[in-house]
C-alpha cells in the first residue's frame, strides 16, 4: 500500500507565499505520477498541477505565472511553490497519485491541508 503525508499550508495575506509538499511511502516498487487539486466549499474538486510521466508540468490557467511545481529526483516528493496567493486560491489542497506498482496500480489521496488567504 501506499501512503500520501502533506505539509505545509496555513494561512498568509493576499501576495503572499507557501510552499506545500507531498511524499508518497509505500512499496518500494512503486513509481508515482503526482498532482496537487484542491477544493473550495461543495464537493468539487479541481486541478491545481501536476507531474506527468515524462516529468512536464501542467498548470490550471487559474493558477499559470503564480504555482511552481517540481518533484525530488526519487520522484517520490511533490512540492508546489504559491506565490502572489490570492483570496479565491482559498481552499483545502490535496495530493493525489497514480501509483504504478509491481503488483498494483491505483489512486491515492492525501488527508489534504488548508490554505486560507485573507484580503
Amino acid at each position: 500500500q501506499v501512503q500520501l503525508v502533506e505539509s505545509g499550508g496555513g494561512s498568509v495575506q493576499a501576495g503572499g507565499s507557501l510552499e506545500l509538499s507531498c511524499s508518497a511511502f509505500g512499496d518500494t516498487s512503486c513509481t508515482y505520477d503526482m498532482s496537487w487539486y484542491r477544493q473550495f466549499d461543495g464537493p468539487k474538486r479541481e486541478f491545481v498541477s501536476g507531474i506527468d510521466a515524462d516529468g512536464r508540468a501542467n498548470y490550471a490557467d487559474s493558477v499559470k505565472g503564480r504555482f511552481a511545481i517540481s518533484q525530488d529526483n526519487a520522484k517520490k516528493t511533490l512540492h508546489l511553490q504559491m506565490n502572489s496567493l490570492k483570496p479565491e486560491d482559498t481552499a483545502r489542497y490535496y495530493c493525489q497519485t497514480l501509483a504504478r506498482c509491481a503488483t498494483f496500480t491505483r489512486v491515492y489521496l492525501g488527508q489534504g491541508t488548508q490554505v486560507t488567504v485573507s484580503s
